[in-house]
């Protein structure tokens, strides 16, 4: 089971707002005179992702990019503290890793980020030490099936074997590159659009269901 992080597993940003990271990075950019790297749209974006990605492909490699990267990692560690748990999660996670299912993460977040949170939620134990998340060549991010790719040959688990659980089309892209099955999770009506429109054939607004399938349970 390769699961992507903020969304399936939690809410990252639920108290310490992305949009207000991406604004900050816009910010910053700007005060060392960078301003024109980004387009208005990306400026913008409420996505810090979006941000970093665009100046990655300006100057990839560069010091610009390492600094803002590690910049935004130190932003998804301070917004652990107020992250909200996806419902009936972390009660699934142990129920599949008690049947003896194998689990990995495999995110665009960073690697220390997810493996915080985990920590905070007794949740490590499920996963260590299968977590992939975001290095410092952003090319491999996904769409690009790096993380997954990692996970499995990490596990020596043939693609068709796993299952990939995602909520962004990214996600979706992702799996389709690495050969491996997808399970689409959508909190909202948004991300259920977004999904529905990659087509995503299969798709999950709550994890209740799939808990209780797992248990046995009608």
């Amino acid at each position: 089971m390769l699961f992507d992080f903020d969304g399936p597993i939690c809410r990252l940003f639920a108290g310490h707002k992305a949009e207000n990271i991406a604004v900050e990075q816009v910010r910053w950019l700007e005060e060392r005179g960078l301003h024109g790297l980004l387009t208005e749209k990306e400026r913008a974006a409420p996505d810090p992702h979006v941000v970093l990605r665009a100046v990655d492909r300006r100057h990839p490699g560069s010091d610009l990019v390492i600094e803002l990267e590690e910049r935004l990692t130190l932003q998804e560690l301070k917004a652990v503290g107020s992250a909200y748990p996806t419902a009936y999660v972390d009660p699934l996670i142990r129920t599949w890793h008690a049947m003896g299912a194998r689990l990995a993460i495999a995110s665009n977040n960073s690697p220390q980020t997810v493996a915080r949170y985990l920590a905070t939620r007794g949740l490590m134990d499920c996963f260590a030490p299968h977590i992939y998340g975001r290095t410092q060549d952003l090319s491999l991010l996904k769409p690009h099936p790096h993380c997954l790719k990692r996970a499995l040959s990490a596990m020596g688990v043939k693609p068709p074997e796993a299952l990939m659980i995602g909520d962004a089309d990214t996600d979706f892209q992702a799996a389709q590159r690495a050969g491996v099955p997808f399970l689409g999770y959508a909190r909202n009506e948004r991300k259920m659009k977004i999904l529905r429109a990659a087509e995503v054939e299969h798709v999950v607004g709550s994890w209740y269901p799939v808990l209780k399938l797992l248990r046995g349970k009608d």
